[in-house]
């Protein structure tokens, strides 16, 4: 892979400062859709859920992406479309390795009332650039999702897997969604002022000061949310920062002027985070995963989260707690490799006004059973994050459908969003490794007692109308 010179934290903010003059002003069209995942526009949230091994075609590690529309009843494998790159209207070809689905994000990027889907393809080729990168949005309808526009990369050259981090926001404040692209380069890509019939108007770059050598590439995760309460959303970008090696979350407070730098938070997780409030006071905040430690360097072995508060300023430097599996109050216990936080997302389960927290920890063991996978959610509060009350859940569970296997890893995503209009977040999971390893999709309902396992359903790539053999990994992702 190519990999970019790395920008010095302290040119951060002169470099947020040039970049901020690109902004483009861009009249909102129509109001946008009131979820930015309700891809048909019924008032339901939909999920959307990779499977980016998927062969299409006879191309192995093609990929495909399956939206599953929410309804009173829930998401249900019958409402549902599978997107690949070989289907009527979606730009590009499905080709060995493209890998169509490793990252999604999702917001009404075009302004006419329909969420629309946008997916990462890390594995293109881009002309001669072996594993360029490419980012499709697939514009969202009465009907659901169809059709699409690539959105194309502006330093093809530059840096590889472009789109392999993703978010969707409003950083300008103009009432349009923009979107956020990172790549394994040190910069990030923004595109703005979206048409369905010719994609983004515009587009700038946001210098940053990530580490892109050594085996650590680029903006590993992107997260957008308003940390300031000023309306206008602020991007989270998760990396290595350059000048020290140190792992963490770079923040960026939006503004009708352009990003300004706030912070690094240096959190020891590179991988990714999660935003949203936690406190209930109006200001996102942010949760960051450190997979875990050596034993003895005063870490946890296992993987832990960090939450820190937002605020008028931005984002509090200094963390409201740490979790992981020895905390008082949460299920198991932090034993090594487990990778207790390899995924995360925030939104109210039990509708108390206050966010909580899913923690996928996909190689929990379950008894004897190694790598079974497990996820945790706990629940926020006045104070932010806690342990009190924490929920554990795997496959051998009262009321979720199948059993613990090894290498199921349950987990391996999760996703927290209200699929039936209650009220209350409903949890969705992977397990990529189900039937090793086409893999599974769970759903979990929400309720005033935390999720519940009445009326849990999952479902396989047989009943979605996919290949039941060859090696999909469907759950390795979903929408966050």
């Amino acid at each position: 892979m190519a990999h970019r010179t790395p920008y010095a934290l302290a040119a951060l903010t002169t470099a947020a400062a040039l970049g901020a003059a690109l902004f483009t002003a861009v009249p909102a069209a129509a109001a946008p859709a009131k979820y930015a995942d309700d891809f048909n526009g019924d008032g339901y949230r939909d999920l959307a859920t990779a499977a980016p091994y998927t062969p299409v075609g006879g191309k192995t590690d093609a990929g495909a992406v399956v939206v599953t529309y929410g309804s009173a009843n829930g998401i249900s494998a019958a409402r549902r479309t599978v997107l690949t790159q070989d289907t009527a209207g979606i730009p590009g070809t499905a080709e060995q390795g493209d890998r169509f689905g490793k990252s999604l994000t999702s917001g009404d990027l075009n302004a006419d009332g329909y969420a629309d889907l946008v997916i990462g393809s890390v594995g293109e080729d881009v002309g001669s650039d072996a594993d360029g990168g490419s980012v499709t949005v697939v514009w969202g309808g009465r009907s659901g999702l169809s059709s699409g526009k690539g959105v194309p990369d502006p330093a093809v050259s530059a840096h590889d897997e472009y789109g392999m981090s993703l978010t969707v926001g409003d950083f300008d404040g103009d009432g349009r969604p923009d979107l956020a692209a990172g790549s394994t380069g040190s910069d990030i890509w923004i595109h703005e002022g979206f048409t369905k019939a010719s994609g983004p108007g515009a587009r700038h770059e946001l210098a940053t000061g990530l580490q892109t050598g050594n085996s650590i590439y680029g903006a590993q995760d992107l997260s957008a949310g308003d940390l300031d309460g000023d309306g206008t959303d602020d991007l989270v970008v998760t990396g290595s920062e350059a000048s020290t090696y140190d792992d963490g979350n770079m923040i960026y407070l939006g503004s009708a002027s352009g990003f300004t730098y706030q912070t690094f938070l240096r959190s020891g997780g590179w991988e990714l985070a999660a935003v949203g409030d936690l406190n209930g006071d109006g200001y996102d905040d942010v949760v960051s995963a450190a997979y875990g430690g050596v034993a003895g360097d005063g870490k946890s072995i296992g993987g832990s989260v960090t939450a820190y508060l937002g605020s008028a300023q931005g984002v509090r430097t200094q963390p409201q707690t740490t979790i992981n599996q020895d905390t008082p109050g949460v299920p198991g216990a932090d034993e090594d490799g487990d990778w207790f936080g390899n995924a995360l997302s925030i939104a109210d389960v039990n509708g108390d006004g206050y966010g909580d927290l899913a923690v996928g920890t996909l190689y929990e063991s379950v008894g004897t059973v190694q790598s079974a996978g497990s996820v945790t959610v706990l629940r926020g509060s006045a104070a932010g994050l806690t342990a009190t009350g924490a929920q554990s859940l795997t496959q051998n569970s009262a009321g979720v459908p199948g059993t613990a296997e090894s290498a199921d890893r349950f987990g391996a995503s999760v996703r927290l969003s209200d699929l039936n209009g209650d009220g209350k977040a409903d949890l969705s999971l992977g397990a990529d490794g189900e039937n090793h390893p086409s893999g599974a999709v769970h759903s979990l309902r929400g309720s005033a007692s935390g999720v519940t396992t009445k009326n849990a359903i999952s479902f396989g790539p047989g009943s979605l109308g996919m290949s039941t053999t060859g090696y999909l990994r469907l759950g390795q992702d979903m929408l966050g």
